[in-house]
């Protein structure tokens, strides 16, 4: 029997914990890590998958073969724009502690905004003894925009909290126990929403579809007196300095920002000194190795049975 294609695993990770990762994956087969300065100039023509996060700008003419590529995290605009970009199937990573963890940071920041967290802090650090009497769950619209994998997973935990959550894509989507929205909507789920969930993945139509004018057109005089903007989903889908100018105005009551487009956030940027302005250094659903290891072995072998991959990209919506 012919020996198995090598993988080829080009990962912008952590280099120590990718390698200790691929120590226990792909026991049928080999693997190529670019991470390893020893396999710089490793001949890349006879490899068949890969497992790619941001991958070096050469990397599809090293490898010319390749069948199917793996997106090393649940987003890949990073990938759709490099060129060269070969005609084969791209696989997203959907795994189940991905999206639970997100969702955990959701809920959680939605509860913060809920309670005033931060307005608590502020007491704390003055000594300041203020009891608030704000809204319960029940009382806020959550409007997710982004109904994919996380965004429905989101939602499903918001409504256990109690919230009322509505859902916006860009095509229409039917799901039980909640009213959405598509393209033609925009501007109803935004005067119903109290807070935004930002879970939308990166194309050329929502490109800084999170700005001023959006921001505008969200509830007034709600619950929670002004609405307050969250984001996990791709850093270039918000206009930063829009939301800046928003929290100053009074247009947003508050924001929590995971993403950004280019990160690390620079020390200097005025998202840092805002009050109730969130920021989370883009770990809200960490990649986990070992997940994503086992999530390319399951997919490799549909594959190789012919069975049909699974979370295929669809080349036309870019996602």
């Amino acid at each position: 029997m012919p020996a198995k294609s090598p993988i080829l695993v080009d990962l912008k990770f952590d280099p120590v914990s990718v390698a200790k990762a691929l120590e226990a994956a792909f026991a049928d087969r080999s693997s190529i890590n670019l991470g390893d300065p020893a396999n710089k100039g490793t001949d890349l023509s006879h490899v068949d998958y890969a497992l790619l996060w941001k991958p070096d700008a050469d990397l599809f003419e090293r490898a010319p073969n390749l069948k199917v590529i793996f997106s090393g995290g649940a987003g890949v605009d990073s990938m759709m724009s490099i060129a060269g970009l070969p005609d084969i199937p791209i696989v997203r990573f959907v795994d189940r502690s991905l999206t639970v963890r997100m969702s955990e940071w959701v809920v959680m920041q939605c509860l913060m905004h809920l309670r005033d967290v931060q307005g608590h802090f502020r007491n704390q650090r003055q000594h300041v003894w203020a009891q608030q009497n704000g809204p319960e769950a029940a009382e806020v619209t959550v409007g997710v925009m982004g109904l994919g994998v996380l965004g429905c997973d989101a939602a499903a935990k918001l409504k256990i909290m109690g919230f009322n959550v509505i859902g916006w894509s860009r095509s229409k989507k039917e799901i039980d126990g909640m009213e959405t929205f598509d393209a033609t909507g925009l501007d109803a789920f935004l005067a119903r929403t109290d807070i935004l969930v930002g879970l939308l993945p990166l194309t050329p139509e929502t490109t800084g579809i999170y700005n001023a004018s959006l921001f505008s057109r969200l509830h007034r005089n709600g619950p929670l007196g002004k609405p307050v903007f969250i984001n996990a989903g791709r850093g270039k889908s918000q206009v930063a300095a829009d939301i800046a100018s928003a929290v100053r105005t009074g247009i947003l009551g508050g924001a929590s920002l995971d993403v950004f487009a280019v990160e690390p956030l620079a020390a200097d940027d005025p998202l840092w000194d805002l009050e109730n302005v969130i920021i989370t250094p883009h770990d809200s659903a960490m990649s986990d190795e070992r997940a994503l290891m086992r999530h390319v072995e399951e997919q490799i072998a549909r594959f190789e049975r012919g069975e049909p991959l699974q979370h295929l990209v669809d080349r036309n919506r870019g996602y």
